[in-house]
């Protein structure tokens, strides 16, 4: 063989690299990252997109949106009753419930995956007491806890992020705590513990890169409750006040109008739906990316 020959070394993708490559291929996954991107845009942009203030008064009553005959583009989605710009509160409206959603699911998993992660590498009586604490307070919707929550602190938006927050830590620790300790029950955490390996080193290197499904799942997961559960307390009147552009309030709101301005109605709740969907495409993308990674 002539020693100047040159040997081509076939690159071998790491995990990451197929996870990726599999969500790309994902066209419902893409299509919801990219609408998410959008909406994360719209919520960080708020103040400065927004062609009105949310409280401000145009002066125009029930005016219909740019695509109904009686509409104007200067009011593109309409007003409301008391003659405020339906896009201005829709976009002021996305950072109190979607923004908010965001980061109380979060903090929630933060705390949430420690108190998991602990409890999951433990066994014996401590281990057997929260797992049926857990199975209680699961028991339990989330949605009912907030409303125990914010009726205990009094209805506003703390309380409401407190509720839904408390709401989701049992969730997260739940979930983990169950993937830790199925993964700790596995023969070759045994082998590694023969080895010498501490608890830090299997946690790291083991644990954490097997359960990355479930975490990547649970969050997106909470995500979703947590904006359905700030909009239904909005709705009940139990969340964000008037006149705050929250879109669960903007829906309680508007209930009445569903008939005589049915865009009133329609367009908070289209915002609604739209923000869980696209949380969603993209969480499942995520979790059968990570899943095919592993493959």
């Amino acid at each position: 063989m002539p020693s100047n020959s040159v040997y081509l070394e076939q690159h071998i993708p790491t995990q990451l690299e197929r996870s990726w490559k599999a969500f790309r291929e994902n066209t419902l996954a893409v299509f919801g990252f990219w609408w998410l991107c959008i909406l994360i845009l719209i919520t960080l942009l708020a103040p400065w997109i927004s062609p009105y203030d949310p409280q401000f008064q145009t002066g125009h009553l029930l005016q219909p949106p740019s695509w109904d005959n009686a509409g104007t583009v200067d009011y593109f989605l309409g007003t409301d009753d008391l003659t405020r710009d339906m896009l201005s509160r829709l976009i002021a409206g996305s950072r109190l419930t979607f923004g908010y959603a965001v980061l109380v699911a979060l903090a929630a998993a933060v705390l949430g995956v420690l108190i998991g992660i602990l409890a999951g590498m433990t066994s014996g009586l401590k281990s057997s007491f929260l797992n049926h604490l857990l199975d209680t307070i699961l028991s339990i919707p989330s949605l009912l806890l907030a409303i125990i929550v914010v009726a205990f602190y009094g209805p506003g938006e703390v309380s409401i992020l407190l509720a839904v927050w408390l709401a989701l830590i049992p969730r997260f620790i739940r979930a983990v705590y169950t993937a830790v300790h199925a993964e700790m029950e596995k023969e070759y955490i045994l082998a590694s513990r023969l080895d010498g390996a501490n608890s830090f080193y299997l946690l790291y290197h083991s644990v954490l890169p097997n359960i990355l499904i479930v975490l990547s799942t649970e969050l997106t997961r909470a995500i979703s409750v947590a904006i359905l559960d700030i909009a239904a307390l909005g709705f009940l009147g139990l969340g964000a006040q008037a006149p705050s552009p929250e879109w669960g309030a903007m829906l309680g709101d508007s209930i009445e109008l569903v008939f005589t301005a049915p865009w009133t109605v329609t367009l908070p709740g289209l915002a609604i739906m739209i923000s869980v969907l696209v949380v969603n495409l993209v969480g499942d993308g995520v979790s059968q990316a990570l899943n095919a990674g592993t493959e």
